[in-house]
């Protein structure tokens, strides 16, 4: 028995099977009248059989591009949408292949971004100059074209290489739409067939609904791109601020609990993750780890600007206190670049530099001031003073035994910069330092002046100077004969010309007592008037009268140990004698001269060690 039509259009049975119910009903006799209900009801049924076909692609259309709609809010990966969007397209159209191209507009040229269904590698790398082709016309002009054999189609531009890819893929019939984002053209949407076919409206119309997706996508990745650089920048501006905030919460801390450039160095080179130096003005590290590099050249640009300064992979920052350049920050090895924010930290962090400075400085000029104001006192005045004694208490000076004076002359450092050289010894020492009658004098506890004097040259030297050093042992109760007999040997070193040396009385022994008040010119007359002969003599010849003198005096004027000292025989410490009184008289053993001559000798020998 056959079925009903209505049967068949349950099962979705074939076109077929619709023709077998007229035909089994013509075989089986039926009458015209039947006959013509059934083809009546024929084309009722076919109708009904294609209105549901179309309803159902029409329902896939819309679950591909719901679908497809889903993507776009579910995916951030744009070349996953865009493949799937080209997927889809290819399988409801029915397509032997689909295929998106994007504009290069800087090349003048659209390019193969997506292809699903291509058999060559050669086409998914073509690009095809705008005008160019169905693809390059679609893509110039913003609106769909399309053709049922493209080989024959003499509306497009054909070009040789674009033909060859073409056929390697035998392409007859092409579909493509546009890609529209703001009113701008960004690429097309294509599908293809290999054999020759129309393109209905209807399927005209997904294409477009999948190009319009796509089109989404991609502005969507655009969107998406700025969202996630703009999430970015806050993200490192967020931290930068918090790291700027931090930095100036410590760095303030660190002022008022008294901190130091080293602090501020540890400090800024934790903040910035990198490494710090501290260097004065002249190029001496202060603070911080030394950087590489020839990192001075920055300098003079960061002193006029006034800001940080990026030289290779550090950044060098002048501390200013005004006009005057006290310090440069350079921080090297940092991990990466410095954003604004951090190098607003680092500029910052020059600014706390100075003010540390300047407040140490303005200390030390004080505690230098007050100290040199109670150091002249104490020498002027009885240190035995209650009242400054307990002055000295309150500058944690002691004016207990032993105590030691140092009077120094200094070349290549000023007095000041000799002050702030000497002030941690001072104050390791418990005294003071000072200037005094024109020198630079320190008064510390120890048990040994020589060692304080030692101390005192060693500390000019490392400060770029140059000292001779006088010392002496003091009392308590009176300091200033101390300060007197260290003067005295001073003076008496610069009289000798033992410039950068350190003496105490001892050391000079009676040309002290005769140098201390001449000057070197007075003593090189003084040499010369009563020396002078025989230092010319040996000078000339290279004889040794000189030590003949030392030895003759050493031994009491007597010849055969003065002979035994210089190893000859005493005949020829009679020739050297007879010499010695043709070149300075007759009278030069008589006890007056004699004594001249034997302290002459003495300074000779001084001035010579």
């Amino acid at each position: 028995m056959s079925r009903s039509f209505l049967d068949l259009l349950y099962d979705q049975a074939p076109r077929s099977a619709f023709d077998d119910v007229v035909a089994d009903a013509e075989r089986a006799g039926a009458s015209e009248a039947e006959l013509a209900e059934l083809r009546r009801e024929y084309d009722v049924a076919t109708r009904l059989r294609e209105l549901i076909a179309r309803q159902q692609a029409r329902e896939a259309e819309l679950t591909a591009l719901y679908d497809t709609a889903s993507d776009l809010t579910a995916i951030r990966d744009v070349d996953a949408i865009l493949a799937a969007i080209v997927r889809r397209a290819r399988q409801l159209l029915n397509a032997d292949m689909t295929y998106l191209s994007l504009n290069d507009e800087t090349e003048g040229a659209s390019y193969m971004k997506v292809t699903d269904g291509a058999l060559t590698p050669e086409f998914k790398e073509l690009r095809l100059p705008l005008g160019t082709g169905l693809l390059g016309l679609v893509a110039q002009t913003g609106a769909p074209y399309f053709t049922p054999d493209y080989q024959s189609d003499e509306r497009f531009v054909h070009r040789g290489y674009i033909d060859e890819a073409v056929a390697g893929e035998r392409i007859r019939a092409i579909l493509g739409v546009p890609l529209v984002v703001d009113d701008q053209v960004i690429g097309a949407l294509l599908a293809v067939h290999r054999t020759v076919r129309p393109f209905p409206p209807a399927e005209v119309s997904l294409l477009t609904s999948f190009a319009a997706h796509a089109a989404v996508a991609l502005q969507n990745a655009r969107l998406f791109a700025e969202l996630d650089q703009a999430n970015r920048t806050m993200t490192e501006h967020t931290v930068a601020v918090e790291s700027a905030a931090r930095a100036h919460d410590r760095l303030t801390d660190l002022l008022l609990h008294g901190g130091g450039v080293v602090e501020v160095a540890g400090v800024l080179a934790d903040e910035l993750s990198g490494r710090l130096a501290v260097h004065d003005p002249d190029g001496d590290l202060i603070a911080g780890e030394a950087a590489p590099g020839e990192w001075d050249r920055a300098v003079a640009e960061s002193v006029t600007s006034g800001r940080s300064v990026r030289l290779d992979d550090s950044y060098v920052v002048a501390a200013l206190a005004g006009t005057e350049h006290v310090a440069t920050l350079v921080l090297h090895d940092v991990a990466g670049s410095l954003g604004l924010a951090e190098r607003r930290t680092l500029e910052r962090g020059a600014m706390v530099t100075a003010l540390v400075l300047l407040f140490a400085r303005t200390v030390a000029e004080t505690e230098n001031r007050l100290g040199g104001e109670l150091l002249s006192d104490l020498f002027d005045g009885k240190a035995g003073d209650p009242a400054l004694r307990q002055r000295a208490r309150r500058q944690h000076v002691v004016l207990e035994p032993p105590l030691a004076v140092a009077v120094a002359a200094t070349e290549g450092i000023d007095r000041y910069g000799s002050i702030r050289a000497l002030a941690r010894l001072a104050g390791d020492g418990r005294g003071l330092v000072g200037e005094y009658h024109g020198t630079v004098v320190i008064l510390v506890c120890a048990d040994d002046p020589r060692v304080v004097g030692e101390e005192v040259r060693s500390a000019l030297e490392r400060a770029g100077g140059r000292a001779t050093v006088g010392v002496a042992a003091a009392s308590p109760d009176d300091l200033r004969p101390a300060y007197d007999e260290a003067r005295r040997c001073l003076d008496t070193l610069v009289t000798l010309g033992r410039s950068g040396e350190v003496s105490d009385p001892a050391g000079l022994g009676l040309a002290r007592l005769l140098l201390g008040d001449n000057g070197p010119e007075e003593l090189a007359g003084f040499l010369e008037s009563t020396l002078g002969p025989v230092l010319a003599y040996d000078d000339a010849r290279g004889s040794e009268l000189v030590a003949t003198l030392e030895a003759w005096f050493a031994t009491g004027g007597r010849l055969k140990e003065t002979g035994a000292r210089l190893h000859v025989h005493p005949n020829t410490v009679s020739q050297r004698l007879g010499r010695i009184g043709e070149l300075l008289g007759a009278d030069w053993r008589d006890p007056a001269r004699s004594l001249d001559v034997q302290l002459a000798l003495r300074v000779h020998r001084l001035r010579a060690r």
